[in-house]
C-alpha cells in the first residue's frame, strides 16, 4: 500500500494540487470538491489521491452516485497504474458499500501531456467509456465487480460499529 490518509487542505499536499491542471484556484487551502471524500498522500509527498462521493442530488453528469476520482497527481518513481490500484482499494476499506456504479474519472486530452490520455487507469483495469462529459472530456469507469479487494491504508485504524 502506498497511500497514507491526508485531508482536503493539507498544505503538504497543496503543491500537488496545485500542480494539477484541474485546479481552479491554485494557492486556495481547499484543493478537494465539497461533500464526502478520501484525501490520499504517498509518503514522500509526490503523489496526491482524491476520491469523492457527491451526494446524489448535486450531481449532474450521467454517473450520479458514483465515486469520483476527482484528483490524480503523480510525481513518484510509482507506477501511475500501481498507485491507482492502491486507491481504489482503500476507497473500498474506507467505504465498503460501493456504489452499482464503481468509480470514475474524467480526463481533459487538451490538457493532460499524452498522446494516450488515460493510459494509466486502462493499465489499472478501469474501461474508457464511449460516451464523453457534455464538455468533451473522456470518462473511464471501474466496476465493482473488476475493482481490487479492500485494503486498509498505511496508518489505518478499524473502526468500532456501535
Amino acid at each position: 500500500m502506498h497511500w497514507h490518509a491526508s485531508h482536503r487542505a493539507d498544505p503538504l499536499a497543496l503543491p500537488l494540487a496545485d500542480r494539477h491542471y484541474s485546479r481552479q484556484k491554485p494557492g486556495t487551502p481547499q484543493f478537494v470538491p465539497p461533500g464526502r471524500c478520501l484525501v490520499l498522500l504517498n509518503q514522500d509527498v509526490t503523489a496526491l489521491w482524491v476520491t469523492s462521493w457527491p451526494f446524489t442530488r448535486w450531481v449532474r453528469h450521467a454517473w450520479a452516485g458514483a465515486w469520483v476520482c476527482s484528483f490524480f497527481r503523480n510525481e513518484s518513481p510509482h507506477l501511475s497504474s500501481d498507485l491507482i490500484v492502491d486507491a481504489v482499494a482503500a476507497t473500498r476499506w474506507y467505504w465498503p458499500d460501493v456504489p452499482a456504479l464503481g468509480i470514475v474519472t474524467f480526463i481533459d486530452p487538451a490538457k493532460v501531456r499524452s498522446t494516450n490520455p488515460g493510459f494509466c487507469y486502462r493499465s489499472a483495469g478501469w474501461t474508457r467509456l464511449r460516451e464523453t462529459t457534455k464538455g468533451g472530456l473522456i470518462v473511464y469507469q471501474l466496476l465493482p465487480r473488476d475493482m481490487p479487494s479492500a485494503e486498509p491504508f498505511n496508518g489505518a485504524t478499524l473502526r468500532l460499529n456501535l
